[in-house]
């Protein structure tokens, strides 16, 4: 027989042998008698076949245990929903209940706010006249398209002049306006797109101001480059900040004797002014060069208290001056961040830095500001400043040189947006503006819907007021076409007055009643991809709200009421245009050791000394009385954005019949989103 027929007479010895090489633990090798026959077995293969299927096990147990946890998650949503629900609802009773509305507390002129209400409400009855209508001739006539009647009834009568009335009068009007609001739409789309374009452009070069001043000049005490530097502190009535901003300016990494702090008290409350003044005596005790100054005649609101402020004899000794409003705390290195850039460059009037938000995440009403102002800095301001050299100054967080605002005249209370009326005259006169985007101020975002919404009132209708006082100035200025065209029509026409226009006069009059008239229509695209496209890009800059897109979207279209309210305010000199109102503030500090800081920089605040505790002790009585004695703050019912829900809501319940999907669901959507807002359920919730 051949080899393959032998019979094993030993059966061989197995022979382990250990191998040096790691990838291999131990080969078995079995030889017979003859040693004819080896036959090598590796374990290697069989281990890792082992330990795949360890990981796999591994891995299914791990996926068990996140699904279980999602599971978790899930069923915990669920089960907070009918809480939320019964909450929600007891919200609103509250609110119709205590019958407290935005007209409550505005004894002003109402003439604007009043005719804007009224038209709402004449667009509202109609459209629910419409509908009732509109319904009663679909079961009439048994559809939707009709051409003429087939009996002579006086239904039938009405319902044939109302189809020719809208067919040769309203149509064509309701879709002329609506051309002319996209080509707005589109214009104003592309603006921002050509904005965003910059910004990505500038991240990708990363491009940024450089100052001609290094670290080592700084870092050199009184002989490097430390000029003479005053600061001014705004403030009325803010006894719930002027704490903290007091102290993040006195703790400012600058010179003593190069730096001189105002704090510029128009408080009309007598308590509240000798609470700041015994703030500003501590400090000048620990050494500070801060001075209290408060005005006996108080004219021209925040920029008649400026202008008093730089009026004194001994500001000529300084060349810059910082601005902080009584919210803002800048952290100690301000100064040597923006200061360094005026060096060598005669030109530049206007370093601005960028504001944080300590309270960001507060509610839904802070996290949507947020995703504006974040696209306002990061994209705005940024490419103005590095394009341009020219955007309007944020009122706060920014360094003057003095000369500049010399040689412009000073500060005007002709506006409620004094900034952006001296950052325009300066930009005429042909001064520079830098924008640090990497300069960061912290403060406070508004956190109730009633203080957010004058806020805006201000911010929209100031820019108007200036618009009207600017445009001949304009025109004449010594600047190029380009920068007049840039200041004319993309500052002030574009971003001021377009788009609050459009805005409010499409999505909110225009849109719902093309659902009454179907001869004028919107096409899906407006309706739909551009505004989410748009709201994308608002967005970019802050990557971690991409989860409130669809709020944002729709929050951004309700607050157009307001804003287009206050543009028409501030156009024609109406209403409450010169309204000037001190954004409600929270307190809240912008560092969690803002406090041991400013205890271990004052002896005098320590525990050891009985003095200063009995005045603290004092002061935090005299707060809780004065707390106690205050009127209880409610949350209100606003009657137009009321009024346009229901619109809205009508609207969507016409386009519901008729099976228009994208126009149900958006009408649907922002009805539901005015009725939130006209109820107060976004922001702060007083209980």
């Amino acid at each position: 027989m051949g080899w393959w027929g032998k019979k094993d007479r030993g059966g061989g010895t197995p022979v382990v042998v250990k191998m040096e090489n790691p990838n291999f633990s131990m080969v078995e090798l079995e030889a017979s008698s003859s040693d004819e026959n080896f036959i090598i077995k590796t374990t290697t293969s069989e281990r890792n076949d082992n330990n795949n299927n360890k990981r796999r096990n591994k891995n299914a147990k791990q996926l068990t245990w996140v699904l279980l946890l999602k599971a978790h998650r899930a069923a915990g949503c669920l089960a907070s929903l009918p809480p939320a629900f019964f909450n929600l609802v007891s919200a609103i009773k509250r609110r119709v209940v205590s019958g407290k509305t935005d007209t409550d507390t505005n004894n002003n002129n109402n003439s604007i706010k009043t005719l804007l209400y009224s038209c709402i409400k004449f667009f509202l009855f109609l459209s629910l006249l419409l509908l009732c209508f509109e319904v009663a001739a679909y079961y009439n006539f048994k559809g939707w398209h009709f051409t003429a009647p087939n009996s002579k009834g006086v239904f039938d009568w009405v319902y044939s002049m109302w189809v020719f009335v809208r067919v040769e009068y309203l149509a064509p009007v309701l879709q002329f306006l609506a051309s002319v609001c996209i080509v707005m739409f589109i214009v104003q789309s592309l603006d921002r797109l050509v904005l965003c374009l910059g910004c990505f452009w500038i991240k990708y070069k990363k491009i940024k101001p450089i100052a001609k001043v290094n670290d080592a000049d700084l870092e050199s005490g009184d002989k490097g480059f430390f000029p003479m530097v005053l600061v001014q502190i705004p403030m009325c009535n803010e006894r719930e900040v002027y704490q903290q901003s007091i102290a993040a300016v006195c703790n400012l990494d600058w010179p003593k004797s190069k730096l001189l702090i105002q704090v510029l008290d128009d408080s009309d409350d007598i308590t509240t002014q000798s609470l700041i003044n015994e703030e500003v005596q501590k400090w000048q005790q620990e050494g500070a060069n801060i001075l209290y100054r408060h005005r006996v005649i108080r004219e021209g609101y925040k920029a008649g208290n400026l202008k008093s402020a730089m009026n004194c004899s001994y500001v000529k000794d300084y060349e810059f001056v910082a601005i902080f409003d009584a919210d803002f705390q800048p952290t100690p290195d301000f100064l040597k961040r923006t200061v360094p850039h005026f060096k060598d460059n005669d030109e530049l009037g206007l370093v601005q830095a960028r504001w944080s938000f300590v309270n960001k995440d507060e509610n839904l009403l802070t996290r949507l500001q947020n995703i504006n102002l974040a696209f306002h800095f990061e994209v705005e301001q940024q490419v103005n400043g590095i394009f341009i050299n020219f955007f309007g100054f944020n009122g706060t967080a920014g360094v003057w040189r003095i000369k500049t605002l010399e040689d412009v005249g000073g500060w005007l209370e002709r506006t409620t947006v004094e900034d952006m009326d001296i950052a325009v005259r300066a930009h005429l006169y042909g001064w520079k503006f830098i924008y640090l985007n990497d300069v960061e101020c912290q403060c406070e975002l508004p956190e109730s819907y009633e203080a957010y919404r004058k806020q805006q009132h201000r911010w929209h209708s100031g820019p108007m007021q200036l618009f009207r006082l600017c445009l001949p100035d304009i025109i004449h200025a010594k600047i190029s076409i380009w920068k007049k065209f840039n200041m004319i029509f993309l500052f002030f026409l574009l971003r001021k007055l377009i788009l609050p226009f459009y805005s409010f006069t499409l999505f909110c009059i225009i849109l719902p009643m093309t659902m009454f008239v179907p001869e004028a229509e919107l096409p899906i695209w407006v309706v739909c991809y551009i505004p989410a496209t748009m709201s994308f890009l608002n967005i970019l800059p802050a990557p971690k709200s991409f989860p409130f897109l669809v709020p944002y979207l729709l929050f951004e279209n309700t607050m157009s009421v307001t804003k287009f309210n206050a543009m028409i305010s501030g156009l024609f000199q109406l209403g409450s245009a010169y309204e000037w109102v001190v954004t409600k503030k929270s307190g809240r500090s912008s560092e969690g050791d803002l406090v041991s800081l400013i205890n271990e920089k004052s002896p005098k605040h320590h525990r050891g000394v009985s003095v200063p505790d009995l005045e603290e002790m004092k002061e935090e009585i005299q707060r809780q009385e004065e707390k106690a004695s205050k009127k209880k703050k409610h949350n209100r019912i606003y009657k137009k954005e009321l009024a346009l829900a229901f619109l809205l809501l009508t609207a969507s319940a016409r386009s519901l019949l008729s099976a228009q999907g994208i126009h149900f669901y958006f009408l649907l959507f922002q009805g539901v989103s005015f009725l939130l807002v006209g109820l107060d359920l976004i922001g702060e919730q007083v209980e």
